[in-house]
Order: structure tokens, then sequence, then C-alpha cells
């Protein structure tokens, strides 16, 4: 019986642990990721630098004072740093991105499967939302949660759930967003449901969206743009 109590008590304790998983915290005061095999130290997904040959520069990115390229058809652009353009973000848990956006500039719907974000608009005016996860009532549909910003405004994005920002000025808007991993993560909805390689079956989702087969295809078949 004793036994029984303490394995649940660790599966629990397992299970609990799993739950709130995020980025781990390091064990160290800093581990700057390396493209180097040969290194000893791996920690959350990269290769530990030796700490003897770290210099500033690994904590330092220069360029979110310019302005992303807009000419794509979604008229945004998403510069990233994170732990791939910044390695001193290495086990560090943040991020951060600069969008930019044309006139009636959109960042489609997407999510971040591994961060929360927080936006904040510098310029510009955004219509900003989140959409809820499945409901434990079926009768119940996802709620859709939207803000419009001004300059100086913040709204934060959950980690995992569906937002997205679209520009309703006649003049381009900027912002900025943090996020909580060095390595978020992007999902555009509709490039990963109608542009993944090889295709989703077109029965699959003619049925899971409920539009006939032609339409299925005609959206495959479109060049879908990546802001990133």
């Amino acid at each position: 019986m004793a036994i029984r109590f303490v394995l649940t008590i660790a599966i629990v304790t397992l299970a609990s642990s799993l739950a709130y998983a995020s980025d781990p915290s390091p064990l160290q005061d800093f581990c700057v990721a390396v493209d180097d095999a040969k290194a000893s130290v791996f920690v959350n997904g990269k290769i530990c630098k030796d700490p003897k040959m770290v210099t500033a520069d690994d904590f330092f990115f220069s360029g979110l004072n310019k302005s992303g390229n807009t000419s794509n058809p979604l008229g945004s652009r998403v510069t990233a740093v994170n732990v791939n353009q910044l390695p001193g973000l290495n086990t560090l848990g943040i991020s951060l991105v600069r969008i930019d956006y044309a006139p009636y500039g959109l960042n489609p719907p997407h999510t971040h499967p591994r961060a929360t974000e927080i936006l904040v608009v510098v310029e510009g005016t955004l219509y900003v939302g989140f959409v809820t996860s499945n409901p434990a009532n079926p009768n119940i549909k996802n709620k859709l949660f939207t803000k419009t910003l001004y300059p100086g405004d913040v709204f934060v994005f959950p980690e995992g759930l569906i937002h997205f920002q679209f520009n309703t000025g006649k003049t381009k808007a900027v912002a900025f967003a943090g996020l909580s991993s060095q390595n978020p993560g992007v999902i555009t909805i509709a490039n990963a449901v109608f542009g993944s390689n090889p295709p989703i079956p077109s029965d699959v989702l003619t049925k899971a969206f409920q539009v006939d087969k032609n339409v299925v295809k005609y959206l495959q078949g479109q060049f879908w743009s990546d802001n990133n």
C-alpha cells in the first residue's frame, strides 16, 4: 500500500512538472549557443560555447531600428531576435521581434507553441486579437478577444493561442513584441493547413472545413507568403 502511494505521488509530481514545462532555467550564468558539435555542454537545444571564449558580441544584436520589407502579399514583415540571431539568449527564456506593417498590412492568424507574446505599438493603429482554445462544452464556440491599439498601447497573446494583428490605418505601423522563449516557434495557420509539403489530403480538408473539394484544391494551389 505504501509503495502504491509513493508511486502515485511520483506520477502526479512528474505530470505536474511536465504540465508547467518551458525553457529550463540555466544552471550557470549563461550558455551562449555555438555551432560546434565538439563543445561539451548541451542545454535546451543548443550547444554551449566555452565560457572563456564568450565576448560581449555574443549578447549583442543591431538592426531593429531598420524597417522590415513589407513588399509581400501580406503587407507585413517580422524581424526576429531569438537564439538563432542572438546566441547569448540561449537558456534565458526570452526573445524579441519587430513587426512592420504596410497600410492595411496583416500579420496573419498564427500561434507560438512555446511562448506568450506581449506586444507594444510604437507607430500606427493595429486591430489585434486572439481566439481561445476549444471550450469543454461543445455547444460553446471559441471566443475571440480583440482590441484596437494605438502608440504606447500594450496587448498580451497567451501561449499557444491563435492570434493576429491588422493595420487598419492608411499609414504604416510598427510594433515590438517580447516572447517568453528563446525560440518561441511560429505556426501560420493558413500556410500550415493549405501549404504543407506534402499537402494534407484534400479529402481530409474537405471534411474538416465542410467545403467543396475544388475550394480546397484552389487554396492548396496558392502561394502562401511567409512574412518572417
